[in-house]
């Protein structure tokens, strides 16, 4: 399955924030929309970095509570890794395994389209392997 294809299914709202919201703030998003990160855009729309609830956390134990009066753009990661609207769940994976990343932005001409997490890969994933399975079945049935 290709990422455009999942984006269908779970829709390309994308939550962000700007660089220049405090971490509390995007902390009370995270909870309240019950996500794990938002993507953090300048001015003009473009990506610019990610900051998460690892990144929050880990400024909280450098910091101490009054980390939370920071700027997302103090922690946020900004060295993206994006995924594109034409790849497949194993290249995915991959890229997820190999960076250690939970969220991958999706951009085409520079324009947010969605985000899939890992647990969008491994939800697609497991639905794939079971219409696999499900084929072997019926094809051992018929034969």
């Amino acid at each position: 399955m290709l990422v455009s294809q999942i984006l269908k299914q779970k829709g390309g709202n994308v939550f962000t924030c700007s660089p220049q919201e405090t971490l509390l703030a995007a902390a009370s998003v995270l909870h309240s929309r019950k996500v794990g990160a938002l993507v953090v855009l300048d001015e003009e729309d473009h990506v610019i970095g990610i900051v998460s609830e690892r990144d929050i956390v880990r400024t909280i134990a450098q910091q101490g509570m009054e980390g939370l009066s920071l700027s997302v753009a103090s922690c946020m990661t900004r060295g993206v890794v994006y995924a594109e609207l034409t790849e497949g769940v194993d290249a995915l994976m991959a890229r997820m395994t190999d960076r250690r990343v939970r969220h991958l932005p999706v951009c085409e001409d520079g324009r947010l389209k969605g985000i899939v997490s890992i647990g969008d890969v491994v939800k697609t994933k497991l639905a794939e392997t079971e219409a696999e399975a499900q084929e072997l079945k019926a094809y051992i049935a018929h034969a």
